[in-house]
């Protein structure tokens, strides 16, 4: 039993999270049966007598659910189960037909793996339930007129992927999952969409004082679907759970639920223990005992994964954690990255990383970069071109539109739209024009305002269309008032 802390400072009471994570696999079919999976359609048209847990129904198990568990558990560096058995999960609800889950209990798929910082509790496999629809403006049951099912998500594969309770702030895990989400997208096991619910987090969550080893009593929160929203439950949560104790009060383990719109906490059910669900084996499948030729084509499905990638842009090309998180995370950004630069020649890595994650990664939305008119060798012409002073910056960015939309080479669109940077003898006549025109600018900077610098560059980049370097024109506004 995990103890409540004392009356503590609330600035002393440190949070202990741990996550739940049910991933829905990339698979054709469903987890025991032969139903085709696809996300939307019309309900319970893709169900049949073992999703629906008819009598005499015998399941079967996916062969590629399977191995795409195996890869999720050596991604993770798990301890991989000589034998796994599946346990009937009892419990009675009605997207639950058959009455109990096919899951994993007391010998999972696999154990004691590590993702970054976190610890992995252990990997298994099981069937999704089906999705019930509640009749109220709250889409929850509390409130509703009626609740209908359907079936066709019912029996869906999923991983649940639980980790240990190392987590220490609601910023904390919500980075945890992202760097969670991009190795299973990378990976191709699942689309890990949270809007669809391929990708659903439950949190649990208690409070000690910091430097006690003995965890409090902890809270579930239950099917977080944004990073965001994770976030700001476990903020709430905490926070609750700390005026509670500050209080004199105790923390009751129970299954919560956050509402977004209004940041209220609401309990759901008191917090369920194992033997509650009065696992038992399931008595029509045999244990599952991977073969090292499972394991080795597993092995071998596994590519460069983020941390590996982000780990490696930052030893051999020198960028900054940030930005090589960024590409190592979205993956289609960092390969569109790597293509570029081994098209570019002498182009700076650092530069052209900057471009894509910034510039590029705004115009595509949630777009793959493949899918776009833009070729990887046109973006590092581009941020080459403005590297050595043959087009500005700003000039470059309206380019990236056009080149995006419609493709075409950078090199021959600067010269058919004059878009070269101004010459030194051209730029300095318009900077000389620029101070005689603007006599209340220059008077500001001269009685010490030199913000007021913006308005005769500003004159310079419209006089130039765009076709000025800003830092030079500041430059040489400086020089001509001897600043």
């Amino acid at each position: 039993m995990s103890a409540q802390p004392a009356s503590t400072a609330v600035s002393q009471l440190e949070p202990v999270i741990g996550l739940e994570i049910h991933v829905q696999l990339n698979t054709r079919t469903k987890m025991f049966c032969a139903c085709p999976l696809a996300f939307g359609g019309e309900p319970n048209t893709r169900i049949c007598p073992v999703c629906l847990g008819l009598p005499g129904a015998l399941p079967v198990p996916n062969a590629e659910a399977l191995h795409f568990g195996l890869m999720i558990a050596l991604a993770f560096a798990c301890e991989v189960a000589p034998r796994a058995i599946f346990h009937r999960k009892n419990y009675f609800y009605p997207d639950l037909p058959k009455g109990y889950q096919i899951s994993q209990y007391d010998e999972p798929l696999a154990r004691n793996g590590r993702l970054g910082d976190v610890r992995i509790h252990r990997v298994h496999l099981e069937e999704d339930a089906a999705k019930l629809v509640h009749a109220s403006s709250s889409g929850r049951i509390h409130g509703s007129e009626a609740s209908i099912v359907d079936f066709n998500r019912g029996g869906t594969p999923l991983v649940e992927i639980v980790t240990e309770p190392d987590l220490r702030s609601p910023e904390q895990a919500a980075e945890f999952g992202r760097l969670l989400q991009a190795t299973l997208r990378r990976l191709g096991v699942s689309d890990v969409n949270m809007e669809e619910g391929s990708l659903r987090i439950d949190a649990n969550v208690s409070v000690r004082p910091r430097g006690s080893e003995q965890l409090g009593t902890k809270t579930e929160l239950k099917n977080l679907n944004s990073f965001r929203f994770l976030e700001r439950g476990l903020a709430a949560e905490i926070e609750r759970q700390r005026a509670l104790l500050q209080a004199g009060e105790q923390v009751v383990q129970e299954t919560l639920h956050f509402d977004p719109r209004s940041g209220s906490l609401t309990a759901m059910r008191s917090k369920e223990e194992a033997h509650d669900y009065r696992y038992f084996p399931e008595p029509d499948l045999v244990p599952v005992v991977p073969t090292e030729e499972m394991l080795a084509r597993a092995r071998q499905a596994i590519p460069e994964l983020p941390l590996e990638r982000a780990e490696r842009f930052e030893r051999e090309l020198g960028l900054a954690p940030q930005l090589a998180r960024m590409l190592a995370y979205r993956f289609e950004l960092g390969d569109f990255f790597e293509q570029a630069l081994a098209a570019a020649d002498g182009v700076d890595a650092r530069a052209l990383a900057n471009w894509t994650t910034n510039e590029l990664a705004a115009r595509l939305g949630e777009r793959d970069p493949q899918e776009t008119a833009l070729t990887p060798a046109a973006l590092a012409s581009l941020v080459a071109m403005v590297q050595q002073r043959r087009v500005s910056a700003a000039a470059a960015k309206e380019l990236l539109d056009r080149l995006v939309e419609e493709g075409g080479e950078p090199e021959r669109l600067v010269s058919e739209l004059g878009l070269e940077l101004a010459e030194a003898d051209e730029l300095e006549a318009i900077v000389e024009r620029a101070i005689r025109e603007n006599e209340d600018a220059v008077a500001k900077i001269r009685g010490g305002k030199v913000q007021a610098i913006g308005a005769i560059v500003g004159a310079v980049m419209r006089a130039t269309q765009g076709r000025a370097d800003g830092a030079e024109v500041q430059r040489l506004v400086r020089a001509k008032l001897g600043l």
